[in-house]
């Protein structure tokens, strides 16, 4: 999908149109901290891994892409909800 890097859209913080700015937002790390993650630290290597030993479902075929719209006048950001896109492109 390709889509203009500035283009004129409502700005929630200005409560009008104005023109933002396109950014692509980027994935943060990764955090094992869920208790799932620790439980399963803690079982050996050796052996069945008992309900850590099924196979998991596949991913999907493409993940969403969250997009952030920087307001050019009031310089505060906002989201809005993700899109399944195979192909992310910012044009000129």
């Amino acid at each position: 999908m390709k889509m203009p890097s500035k283009f004129k859209t409502y700005c929630p913080f200005c409560r009008s149109h104005q023109v933002h700015e396109v950014v692509k937002v980027k994935r943060g790390k990764v955090r094992h901290f869920n208790w799932i993650d620790r439980q399963k630290a803690r079982r050996s290597t050796v052996g069945n891994m008992g309900k850590f030993s099924k196979v998991p479902g596949g991913d999907k075929p493409t993940k969403r892409t969250n997009v952030k719209y920087r307001c050019t006048v009031c310089g505060k950001s906002h989201l809005r909800p993700g899109v399944r896109i195979g192909k992310f492109e910012l044009t000129e």
